[in-house]
């Protein structure tokens, strides 16, 4: 019997094929909890990995949705990130399962990601060195840990190649033009990277701003390629 990580409901695996040869992967989760986690699948972005079966045809252009066309349309960002992938749809669950695990300390949340994450990593992206994105000192002592680098150290070993160079701001608060400029760069490689391909692990991809700048910094630093991988899209 095992205590559900979101709910502390107690819960069993049912009797099956799967189970009796071991083949059921537990994810921590009861199976209520369970199935509330919404799985990225079908037609999606092949830039941002943005499910199309959420969004008007509008706004998408053939296999691209129109983020990912205006990013790919500005010269300093055309080819900067190699595409990214996301594990969940960011449903009112999901949103609620990361405030938990990023803003009320519940660092064991991390757990229940860690067999999705390592089979996409191995169907994908398994010649890509693992880097986090790291936290600036403020808000790593403000939360306690880095939900990035948990995410990444269930998936293979990890390379702690950047830093911050400034205290974030919250995405939210930025227009597009700000979101956009590199004049302020957050990230610094403090590793070489050179003739590597990078995949970079985050928690959300939003407006894909923090994953294209830290991209960039890697991709000036020497990395091949740079790709991503986030808990929720």
């Amino acid at each position: 019997m095992s205590r559900c990580l979101y709910c502390f409901t107690p819960y069993a695996f049912p009797l099956s094929w799967e189970s009796l040869f071991n083949l059921h992967t537990d994810n921590g989760l009861c199976e209520e909890c369970s199935e509330k986690l919404e799985e990225i699948n079908g037609d999606i972005c092949e830039m941002c990995g943005r499910p199309f079966s959420l969004f008007p045809e509008q706004y998408r252009q053939e296999n691209t949705c129109n983020d990912c066309v205006r990013w790919e349309s500005d010269i300093v960002w055309t080819g900067i990130l190699a595409g990214n992938r996301s594990l969940y749809v960011y449903n009112p669950f999901m949103q609620e399962m990361l405030s938990k695990y990023k803003y009320r300390g519940d660092a064991e949340l991390a757990k229940v990601f860690y067999n999705t994450a390592r089979k996409m990593y191995k169907k994908e992206f398994q010649k890509h060195i693992l880097v986090p994105i790291p936290l600036s000192e403020e808000r790593h002592l403000e939360r306690g840990f880095n939900q990035s680098l948990l995410i990444a150290e269930g998936m293979g070993p990890v390379h702690n190649v950047l830093i911050r160079t400034s205290h974030e701001q919250k995405q939210s608060k930025k227009n597009r033009a700000e979101r956009m400029n590199m004049e302020n760069k957050p990230f610094e490689a403090v590793e070489d990277v050179s003739g590597k391909k990078v995949l970079l692990i985050d928690d959300v991809y939003t407006t894909g701003s923090t994953i294209r700048q830290a991209a960039k910094t890697l991709r000036d630093a020497g990395a091949s390629s740079v790709s991503s991988l986030t808990l929720a899209r």
